[in-house]
This record gives structure tokens, sequence and C-alpha cells, in this order.
């Protein structure tokens, strides 16, 4: 079966590409007929066969997803946190902002932003993964999330930032959860539900910014009611993007992929992390209001 997120379209090994002597679909350095998708219980994920043949650093593996992870997340917080404090100061809450703070956190967001798109459509479209491109991604928002986070911190009250981390994991775990003991299955129109909605919010995104740049808007942005609709949408969006992450991993790891999927495996469950942290974020902020 073909996958229709864009992240493991285009990877052979997520798609089984190659067919075994009996016309079976295998996947990349395993050799192996894959079982089926949605077959299998989260709690019985592997950690991989001790001494296996299947690619020189071995199959992919929940440990091998999870320190992926944690590495990509670890360079997104760095470079958030470095970007916060390099950052000029912007005072106490309700002072006026000076014209360079204003332009220093602007400019973080915009090249920030603009670069992990452009890293975010490479990692996705690309056949073999690059853990440098994954790093160089994680880089990039780093900057537009610490630029981000501190203009919402200033303008909202202090701990709305901890608060949205806070939140951001407690969604993780509690979607990891669902999915293993309500033993959730993915279908293929579900998956096509939920990207068709991922770039309808994304497509309505960058319909909003260019008509900001003529002076109007449809709100999806702005800090009233459809502001906080369009918020809550993509937030059950992204908790749902991490459904499919999970489903993807579980069954990659069924298949044997090699060790260096682990990394397509990170990138795709940090897009879904800042995806839903930014709208959390967002929607604590109307609260707030």
């Amino acid at each position: 079966m073909q996958s229709n997120n864009p992240v493991f379209r285009n990877s052979d090994e997520f798609n089984g590409r190659t067919s075994n002597a009996y016309g079976n679909q295998v996947y990349g350095g395993s050799g192996t007929a894959h079982a089926g998708y949605g077959t299998t219980d989260p709690s019985t994920w592997g950690v991989g066969t001790p001494g296996s043949t299947q690619a020189a650093t071995g199959p992919m593996t929940i440990d091998s997803v999870v320190q992926k992870t944690g590495i990509s997340l670890l360079v997104v917080l760095v470079a958030a946190f470095a970007t916060w404090v390099l950052t000029p100061a912007l005072g106490d809450r309700g002072s006026l902002l000076t014209d360079t703070a204003v332009s220093h956190l602007y400019g973080a967001m915009m090249i920030g932003g603009l670069a992990a798109f452009g890293l975010s459509m490479a990692n996705s479209f690309k056949r073999s993964i690059s853990p440098a491109l994954v790093l160089a991604f994680c880089v990039a928002e780093g900057v537009a999330l610490g630029a981000f986070s501190k203009f919402f911190d200033y303008q909202y009250g202090h701990g709305i930032v901890i608060q949205a981390v806070i939140g951001t994991f407690a969604a993780f775990a509690g979607t990891l959860a669902a999915y293993k003991f309500f033993d959730i299955q993915v279908s293929n129109k579900f998956r096509i539900g939920v990207i068709a909605a991922m770039f309808g919010l994304v497509g309505l995104g960058v319909l909003e910014i260019v008509l900001g740049l003529f002076g109007t808007g449809l709100g999806i942005y702005g800090f009233g009611f459809v502001g906080f609709l369009f918020s809550l949408l993509g937030l059950v969006v992204g908790i749902f993007m991490l459904v499919l992450d999970f489903d993807y991993v579980e069954n990659g790891i069924r298949a044997g992929l090699p060790e260096r999927e682990s990394w397509r495996a990170a990138f795709a469950l940090t897009v879904s992390l800042v995806w839903i942290y930014t709208n959390l974020l967002r929607i604590l902020a109307i609260m707030r209001r």
C-alpha cells in the first residue's frame, strides 16, 4: 500500500517498491514480504534482531526512532532558546516595543519560517532521507519558534510558553496511549482525510498572508472567534497527524526498514509536535484575552 503522507510517500522503503522472486512486495534490506498494515499491537513493537544483516546499521527499531526524535527535538529547543536569548529584550509587559526589537523578532520568524518550510518540502519529497537536512530543518524551525514564543510570552503573559510546551507533550502522551490501548486502526480514508485537512489549513494560511498584504484577511490568524476555531481545528488535525505517524512507525518496524528511516519518522513526529505547539499557543493566547 502506498502512503498518502508526503513525508513517507517518496520513500522506497516505506512503500515497498521492490519485489521478491514470488512477486510479493518487499522492503529495502529485508527481503521479506510485508504482512499488511494495521495488524499489530504497538505493545509488541520490537527493538530489532541482534546480528541482522538487513542493513549495515541494522533495522529501524522503536529505540532508534525515540533516539532520533529526541535529538531532533533537542536541536529545536536549543535553537529556540538561543534565538530567545540573542534577540533584544522586550521589556516588561505593556511597555512599548522598540523598532529594533520588533525587526529582530519578525526577521527571525520570517527567515526561520521560510527556511523551515523549504527544508520541510525537501525532506518530504526526498527519496533517501538525509539526517543533515532533518537537523537543518530543526534548527530553522527552532529559530522561528524561539521568536514566535518570545513575542507571545511578552504579549500575553509569562508562563504561556511553558503551558503550551506541557500541553504539547501531554497531547503526545495521550494520543500514544489512545493509539496503543484502544487499538486504533488507520484506514486509507482516514489517511487521505487527515492529509487533505492539513494541506487545506496550510492553503488557508497562505491565503491569509497574501490577503494581509492588501490590508484584508479572513481572520484565521486573528484572536477572535474565527481565529479560535481555526486554531482548534489545527490542534485536532495535529493530533490526527500524530496517529498517522504512530501507524507508520509501527508498520515500518514490522517491515524491518533500515535504521536510517528512523530519521524520516523523527522528522514527521517533529513536524506534528511543532504544529500542535503553535496552535495550542494561539489557543491559550486567545483564552487569556
